[in-house]
């Protein structure tokens, strides 16, 4: 029998992994049906298909039985997990070195002096005895510092803290306006008797002091720099060189500072981005208490136009709330004529239709979860508070400078966007992975569109979704027209034995209108096999939650994201595309993009917008932080 690949069957097609599957016999479990994740009709017809024990087709290619018990479970090929956060080890910082060994030995007889200028001499002879830990970049900056004695200290002058110390630790305590926790950086004043005639205990505490204040500053310019947490630490999902940050000048700097707090809070990042999010956690935490006004719409279905409820006018006082100036001005007729009634008039329509599309929702009037929480503000002060922290911590994993051009994909706002010379030139909806085939968090360089791509199909699909349907009809993929290879060899999918390894079996589908990345893709080479495409499943477009695709980033407007980075026109596009053959087009330049997840972040007007934690994953990065605060407070 001849099968047909039909555009009706790519409703499904789901990105970096799916197939689109056409019509099979009535009585075929079909790929169609593992993507549905049609678990009953996978049960009931994969194993009545498939005989136990079923021969090996005659010729078959590829691994051998290799002792597999036929009946055995299916292989499955798992993807990256999330780990028990491990904090940085710290270690002693080595102090033995600290002393200047050519006053050493007249210490003793130059402080029974009293001579004030033997001071210093003294105090670094303490200084050699503090004893602090810190990370291994932290420690090293402080034992090149003080072992060089031509280096006086920082914080410490006679026998007092200076001026500079307490500028330093006026910045430190205000960690958290750059969304750190103040706590890592606390540093206690030496508790000194003046009246204590006992010139020993007092250089010894200013020194331990001195030791500790200037671990706490390099550790927050680091932090500050790169985060205070390892994102690769967190999990498989996560992808990031982290930053070197060089420490070796910081404690000169500062010294040599007329303010040395301002020059530790100059450290902080400075983009537009970062500058927002920290606007807006000055905002909350101005906030009286977090207990301003919160208004509830409580809806237990979707409210649709034409109906009534007696929530409209909840509804109608929260868009009044949080809408935009440019919609309350546009709907200030309807806003001023509402009295209260409960119907869900075509006044109220627009004006919530106007609402949706501003928020990047569907604009159909339809008010149901998604709704309900952008017109509500969605969190409390709270939450929104820690999802700046998160937002901060994970900005930082990312150049401080995004560039003039560039392209960002934000998971959690279902989102992309192109920015040329600085300005959001374009944004669009796409789909992302699954909470079970999640996308990951990383950043790249665009180099490549290829138009009327091959789909190959990844190992974990061919595992996954193919292999039970496989074992049953070893036929299947060549009655679809998928092209089968083993060892690199063209074959027959009949021929092989799909009861062995599939490491040496290759599996793609040619370009159709109906091929899985439909008319182009956008590459930027990574281990993950992520990139953007088109697909035939537009449907999809349309969902508020769009987290279904197998990984990789689904684009709603693929041909306007391809002229953007090939920096031509739709048009020409377009005739790429009309050629019907698979072809690729470097970009002139190399874009970065940055496949990030960002439950905070402004839009184009630097507004902050906060999105549901799809994935979970900012509890993860609120663990880490414990986790690194808990080793952290391990200092003696």
């Amino acid at each position: 029998m001849t099968f047909v690949l039909k555009s009706a069957a790519s409703a499904l097609a789901i990105s970096c992994g799916v197939a689109v599957m056409s019509a099979a016999p009535a009585h075929a479990y079909t790929l169609m049906d593992m993507l549905r994740g049609d678990k009953q009709r996978t049960q009931s017809t994969i194993f009545m298909d498939q005989a136990p024990g079923r021969p090996v087709p005659r010729g078959a290619v590829g691994g051998s039985l290799g002792g597999l018990d036929p009946e055995a479970p299916l292989p499955k090929v798992s993807g990256p997990r999330y780990y028990t956060y491990k904090a940085e080890t710290l270690q002693f910082v080595d102090t033995s070195k600290f002393a200047d060994p050519v006053v050493t030995g007249a210490v003793a007889d130059v402080s029974a002096s009293g001579d004030a200028s033997a001071e210093p001499a003294v105090q670094r002879r303490f200084l050699a005895q503090a004893k602090v830990r810190a990370n291994a970049d932290v420690a090293k900056a402080l034992e090149a510092y003080y072992a060089d004695s031509g280096n006086p200290l920082v914080w410490v002058e006679g026998s007092q803290i200076n001026e500079r110390a307490k500028s330093a630790m006026a910045a430190l305590a205000d960690a958290a306006s750059v969304g750190l926790d103040p706590a890592d950086y606390a540093v206690q004043t030496p508790d000194i008797d003046p009246a204590n005639p006992d010139p020993a205990a007092r250089d010894r505490a200013l020194t331990q002091f001195e030791l500790e204040l200037s671990a706490k500053v390099l550790a927050f310019v680091q932090d500050t720099v790169r985060g205070r947490i390892d994102p690769n630490k967190i999990s498989g999902y996560h992808d990031f060189q982290r930053k070197t940050v060089n420490l070796t000048p910081v404690l000169k700097l500062a010294r040599m500072s007329p303010d040395a707090g301002a020059y530790i809070a100059s450290r902080s990042p400075d983009g537009p981005q970062f500058e927002a999010l920290k606007a807006e956690l000055a905002k909350l935490r101005a906030a009286d208490g977090g207990n301003e006004e919160r208004i509830v719409v409580s809806l237990d279905k979707l409210l649709k136009p034409g109906e009534s409820s007696p929530e409209i006018a909840n509804i109608v006082k929260a868009i009044g709330k949080h809408g935009s100036e440019t919609l309350k001005t546009d709907h200030a007729a309807t806003l001023a004529a509402y009295t209260g009634s409960a119907d869900y008039s075509p006044e109220i329509v627009s004006l919530v239709e106007d609402f949706q599309k501003e928020r990047g929702l569907k604009a159909d009037g339809v008010i149901g979860q998604a709704t309900v929480r952008a017109m509500t503000g969605g969190d409390s002060n709270a939450s929104k508070i820690d999802k700046l922290d998160v937002a901060m911590e994970q900005a930082r994993w990312l150049p401080e400078d995004l560039g003039s051009r560039y392209v960002m994909i934000n998971q959690p706002a279902f989102m992309a966007y192109y920015h040329n010379d600085g300005k959001e030139q374009l944004s669009m909806r796409v789909v992302v992975g699954g909470k079970n085939n999640q996308t990951y968090f990383f950043d790249d360089e665009i180099e490549t569109v290829e138009f009327n791509p091959f789909w190959g199909v990844p190992q974990s699909i061919i595992i996954n979704e193919m292999l039970p349907k496989l074992r049953s009809d070893p036929n299947y993929l060549d009655q679809l027209g998928y092209e089968v290879e083993v060892n690199g060899h063209a074959v027959a999918s009949s021929s092989v034995d799909w009861y062995g390894s599939t490491d040496n079996v290759s599996v793609r589908q040619p370009p159709s209108s109906d091929n899985a990345l439909g008319e182009l893709k956008i590459l930027f080479p990574n281990s993950h096999a992520i990139y953007m495409h088109d697909t035939p499943s537009k449907s999809f477009f349309k969902r508020d939650m769009r987290a279904l695709s197998h990984g990789c980033v689904r684009l709603s407007n693929p041909r306007a994201m391809a002229a953007a980075v090939l920096g031509t026109t739709v048009d020409d596009v377009a005739k790429q595309i009309a050629t019907g053959q698979n072809h690729a087009v470097k970009v002139p330049q190399k874009i970065p993009v940055y496949v990030s997840y960002f439950t905070a972040w402004p839009n184009k007007d630097g507004v902050v917008e906060y999105f549901d934690d799809v994935y979970g994953r900012d509890a993860y990065v609120d663990k880490a932080f414990d986790a690194t605060s808990k080793a952290r407070g391990a200092q003696i």
